[in-house]
């Protein structure tokens, strides 16, 4: 059997996805998560007297908070392979990958194990974030400074 053989006879053995129920599961799970963020933003807003500026960073704080205790239950993973993209949604899937990598080495001991390990994922996310909002704020100070912008 030669390598066009086997792709055609793996094509038609593999069951073929359903992208419109895979689509409405991820944007179902992803709007739970969105959901209950806001949810949580009102809570601040009510019960602790944050204003709607001031709540954003408690909350993306509960959030990570939260994919990762379900991360470490074994239930993030589940709710991944149900809702695929749906639970990457940016703030708890950030969570998920930063304690996954630490749980996956934990074996390995605290310092070299979880310390060495556990922004192996994340890292990336962190840099890339950070660069982009540092060229970000670059480029409102020379639009602010040349009078271009009034922000």
């Amino acid at each position: 059997m030669d390598q066009k053989q086997y792709d055609n006879l793996q094509q038609s053995i593999s069951p073929k996805p359903s992208i419109l129920k895979n689509c409405l599961k991820a944007f179902l799970v992803g709007g739970i998560f969105c959901t209950v963020g806001q949810l949580i933003t009102y809570i601040y807003i009510s019960y602790f007297n944050f204003t709607e500026k001031t709540a954003g960073n408690p909350t993306v704080a509960t959030m990570i908070f939260i994919a990762m205790l379900l991360t470490g239950f074994g239930l993030y993973k589940k709710i991944g392979q149900f809702a695929g993209a749906g639970s990457a949604v940016p703030v708890t899937g950030f969570g998920n990958a930063v304690i996954s990598a630490a749980i996956e080495h934990k074996t390995e001991g605290f310092v070299l194990g979880v310390g060495g390990n556990i922004f192996k994922l994340a890292g990336s996310v962190i840099v890339f974030g950070v660069v982009s909002a540092f060229l970000v704020a670059l480029v409102k100070l020379i639009l602010v400074t040349m009078g271009v912008a009034n922000w």
